[in-house]
């Protein structure tokens, strides 16, 4: 399943965030949602998570799914600011709401299944 969500990464130059677009269509769509993921190289949960969120992706469905979502990826290392602000906390999740500010949404157990994270990710975008 890795291999599934590097294949859909898209590298920018060196000192910028990596985009990662989960959602069934390639073109974007103005009323898309988006999620940001606070990661770094190496970080087992930080991969786990970008695994759970592909799977829960996977699964979405019908008019209640997760198609329109777009998860950008920020390598915290690429930004001091960043690092700072999360280097004792990643993975950290976010959404981008509708004035462009982040909010930081609850940490996902690693343990929750797909089904799960599908569910509270909705319940965020509500």
């Amino acid at each position: 399943m890795a291999a599934a969500i590097s294949a859909t990464l898209v590298f920018a130059a060196r000192r910028r965030p990596l985009f990662c677009s989960l959602s069934s269509s390639s073109s974007s769509k103005p009323n898309t949602r988006k999620l940001v993921l606070y990661s770094k190289p190496g970080c087992c949960l930080c991969d786990g998570l970008k695994e759970k969120l592909h799977a829960a992706f996977t699964l979405s469905t019908g008019p209640d799914s997760l198609n329109d979502v777009t998860l950008q990826v920020r390598d915290i290392t690429t930004n001091p600011e960043w690092e700072r602000a999360y280097q004792y906390e990643i993975p950290v999740l976010a959404k981008e709401n509708s004035d462009g500010k982040e909010e930081v949404l609850p940490r996902l157990s690693p343990r929750l299944s797909a089904e799960l994270i599908q569910k509270k990710l909705l319940a965020a975008f509500s």
